[in-house]
């Protein structure tokens, strides 16, 4: 063996070499990946013919490898590392020759650019990454950074360490609009660093707190980290849970599991939204607590003052704290008593079909004894009583067509049961209620009559939808009843949202607040996938964009703010109105309530035609449409690249190697731990891209097929990676920021103050090693 390592090893070490070699180069890293895997598989497969790479296989042919087999042992669990002792052939790394390996390797790269690039089941899921992509970077051009970090400034600066904690909160918001790490952290660092540095604040502190809040956006959805990870996570888990149920005996995952072995992308957005505000908590808290012991490094600064109206303690507890809290506990209270609910009454025309039991219990005595080993005894007690209930009530009902009788009883008890007030009424009543709080608020010494009819207003359409709108009021008379009530509440909201415009931090935080929570609130409510979220939050991007345009040309925005509206009731006339007028009946109603959304509509097209116009001539939409395909083709090379390279560690033996290395731990924690370690060290010196396309695909089989909650699993591993942006050397966090910083800031400054932050997200890590339930808890509270 050359130098006394087995061939495979070697092989290894020469792809990394090769790998690491091609990213020093200078040369770009998504040609690099590609071009590593082919130099690596030339010099490998040189090395293998000359007879150097020699690799010690276990003899399978052994009695002492029949005996293990024969005595129970599975041949997949059998390796070198749990039995060091087997007897061992030499024999090359290429088995069937390097000419045989680089066939399969042309061959399974064509199929998997087809299944993963270009018409793949992933392809839909990965189109999110591009308007993501784009979304971000029409933000970042939109100046939105810009006014976020003067007005937290004005509201946290007063405080120790005041800057350094409204650039974390600066850091969270834009992790959730735009996403774009080396934009949050040039941004950051072109108008935060300096105005730190004149303030005193320590040079280590500021470009710490600056790199590490602007890869919050790497955790805090919508990730484009995430989203690739989650597009891979999906295959991986449900392959891998596949294979450990055949291996247990099982026909399937479903029925060993329990449930689908499933994991999407929008799960994992909800899984990530709490350990992202705990990674920024813990950030916002070491600057105010680095600030309370070294005072004099980071001061307290008071800024120019801001031209709001002056509020009393009372008065901001009041109507900021008090009147929202008192409307939502409101709500809430009315919902528990039914008063609140779904006026719905649609029936289906089949009965219900009977429940099955919780686990399947007709299997085979090796399967059960996993299920057994995997859910407990109880659980599988529970499902051989709950099965022996449904066999003597002779099976599972099957769902039937219901009678005429049946279907009109069905639907009269449906309208009994429905609440007086229905839900769609109540969101927007506590929406236009919470306006007029915060309008009060914020401008406590104004005429509050406009404010008082539009409360009027309000109480009068639940008062209307309570006495004379029925279950079974059709929607347009519903409007037309609620239209006068309405008309007053929106009267009262317009004038607290003009109000609440002329005060700076609604102005500034509102716009992209509205457009993050129509993004997040679509995924995370499960209304819809990420990919048309995505797509809203790039058309709503360029609104905003454009409407800020037009503000600083000092032009008229109403056609964007028109446009906004005008997407708002599209949406309302479809959620409450049937447009399907494709039916042999169509009603009056439903022509009209089609025409009106169908004009909403093209003119909400209008709008975002008219956006891009309008940033088109003011030189803003070009150079975010080339960042954009600069951005998008650099991922989508990088996945044809990694693809290469893996299929040459495969070709070799190298995948199998390293999981054969990590099947051979008995605790499944310690084989978690030893990837998660591999991965923070890999990120010293690779990107994230390369780390989820090149090593989770290895490495993922493994730590997918055990018992782990795949959620959990994916979101230790995003974490692990976001620590790649901030590890020296290669740290693109890091980059970035020495390019903008002054020249009194030193990469010394930088690499010091980036430690603390590296050492925050390892013990992030550690919170939710120890407490998995942060991650778990919402998806678990808002099912799919």
């Amino acid at each position: 063996m050359l130098f006394g390592l087995d061939g495979v090893e070697l092989g290894l070490l020469i792809v990394f070499l090769c790998l690491f070699g091609g990213i020093l180069s200078g040369f770009p890293v998504a040609f690099a990946i590609g071009g590593a895997g082919i130099i690596s598989f030339g010099i490998i497969a040189a090395l293998d013919s000359a007879g150097l790479l020699i690799h010690q296989a276990i003899d399978t042919s052994s009695t002492v490898y029949q005996d293990l087999v024969a005595g129970g042992v599975k041949p997949d669990a059998i390796s070198i590392f749990r039995y060091p002792e087997l007897p061992r052939i030499a024999e090359p790394v290429f088995v069937q020759g390097w000419e045989y390996a680089m066939d399969r390797n042309i061959s399974f790269i064509v199929n998997r650019m087809n299944e993963r690039v270009l018409a793949g089941a992933s392809i839909e899921t990965l189109l999110a990454v591009l308007m993501f992509v784009l979304m971000g970077i029409t933000l970042e051009r939109s100046k939105i950074a810009n006014d976020l970090l003067t007005t937290m400034a004005r509201v946290f600066g007063p405080l120790p360490g005041g800057l350094a904690v409204s650039i974390v909160v600066v850091g969270a918001f834009l992790a959730a609009s735009t996403g774009i790490v080396g934009a949050t952290v040039v941004t950051m660092g072109l108008l935060a660093l300096p105005t730190m540095l004149r303030n005193n604040y320590s040079p280590e502190l500021a470009t710490g707190v600056i790199a590490a809040s602007g890869t919050l956006g790497q955790i805090i959805p919508p990730s484009i980290v995430i989203v690739l990870l989650g597009t891979l996570a999906g295959d991986l888990y449900s392959t891998a849970q596949e294979n450990r149920a055949l291996e247990a005996g099982c026909s399937d995952a479903l029925t060993y599991l329990g449930e689908p072995a499933v994991v999407s992308v929008g799960t994992l957005f909800q899984a990530a939204l709490l350990p992202g505000i705990m990674l920024a908590l813990l950030y916002a808290l070491y600057a105010f607590g680095y600030a309370m012991l070294n005072p004099e490094k980071a001061p307290a600064v008071a800024l120019e003052a801001s031209t709001n109206e002056p509020v009393t303690r009372n008065e901001a507890l009041l109507w900021f704290l008090g009147a929202p809290a008192a409307i939502l506990a409101g709500a809430m209270l009315l919902g528990s008593f039914g008063v609140i609910g779904s006026q719905n009454t649609t029936i289906s025309a089949f009965s219900d079909a009977g429940q099955t039991a919780s686990l399947r219990t007709t299997v085979g005595p090796q399967c059960q004894a996993a299920m057994i080993d995997l859910h407990g005894q109880d659980a599988w007690d529970a499902a051989v009583a709950e099965q022996k209930v449904i066999d003597a009530a002779g099976g599972v009902a099957q769902a039937t067509k219901l009678t005429e009788e049946e279907f009109a009883q069905a639907q009269v008890d449906k309208i009994a049961a429905a609440a007086p007030i229905g839900t769609g009424v109540t969101i927007l009543v506590i929406m236009l209620a919470l306006v007029l709080a915060i309008g009060r608020g914020v401008a406590p010494s104004r005429d509050t009559k406009p404010l008082i009819l539009g409360a009027i207003g309000l109480l009068l359409v639940l008062l209307v939808d309570v006495l004379l709108i029925a279950p079974t009021t059709t929607p347009g008379v519903t409007v037309l009843l609620l239209a006068l009530p309405a008309v007053l509440a929106l009267y009262g909201a317009r004038e607290a949202a003009a109000r609440c415009a002329r005060n700076d931090l609604i102005r500034v935080v509102f716009p992209p607040l509205v457009l993050i929570v129509a993004v997040l609130g679509s995924i995370l409510g499960g209304i819809t996938n990420p990919t048309p979220a995505a797509a809203l939050g790039a058309g709503g991007a360029i609104m905003l964009a454009a409407y800020r345009k037009l503000q600083d040309q000092g032009k008229s925005g109403k056609i964007i703010i028109w446009a906004t509206l005008a997407v708002m009731i599209a949406i309302l006339i479809g959620v409450n109105f049937d447009l399907r007028i494709n039916q042999s009946n169509v009603t009056v109603e439903s022509w009209i309530a089609f025409g009106v959304a169908y004009g909403a509509y093209l003119f909400a097209l209008f709008g975002l035609l008219y956006g891009c116009w309008v940033l088109y001539k003011g030189a803003v939409l070009t150079p975010i449409v080339r960042e954009t395909a600069k951005v998008t083709s650099m991922v989508f090379t990088i996945l044809i690249g990694s693809q290469l390279l893996n299929l040459v560690v495969i070709s070799f033996g190298g995948e199998h190697y390293i999981q054969q290395f990590l099947k051979s731990f008995d605790n499944e924690m310690t084989v978690f731990l030893i990837v998660m370690m591999v991965l923070f060290f890999l990120g010293f010196v690779l990107d994230f891209l390369e780390i989820i396309y090149i090593v989770i695909p290895i490495v993922g089989p493994v730590i997918y097929g055990g018992s782990f909650d795949p959620k959990w699993v994916t979101i230790m591993v995003a974490v692990n990676l976001q620590t790649s942006f901030l590890t020296p050397p290669f740290g693109f966090a890091l980059f970035y920021l020495r390019g903008v910083a002054p020249k009194e800031v030193t990469t010394g400054h930088i690499y010091r103050g980036v430690l603390p932050f590296v050492l925050i997200q390892v013990a992030g890590l550690g919170i939710l090693w120890f407490f998995p339930s942060i991650v778990t808890i919402i998806p678990a509270l808002i099912p799919n």
